[in-house]
């Protein structure tokens, strides 16, 4: 399988780190959506930087 792996758009790059960023303050501190769902939350970040390194104008 050969992957044209592209750099993600800054935009797609800083959603993934700002709901990571999220969930884990929400860790610490109680945040009623982001301590709940945290993991899932976490995997919908690192689904949507996937996404950008794979798709070329994501």
């Amino acid at each position: 399988m050969n992957f044209n792996l592209t750099s993600p758009r800054r935009e797609t790059f800083l959603v993934s780190v700002v709901i990571a960023i999220l969930v884990i303050i929400g860790m610490i501190v109680p945040l009623p959506f982001f301590t709940a769902y945290g993991m899932g939350l976490l995997l919908i970040a690192y689904l949507i930087l996937l996404a950008g390194v794979l798709m070329e104008n994501f």
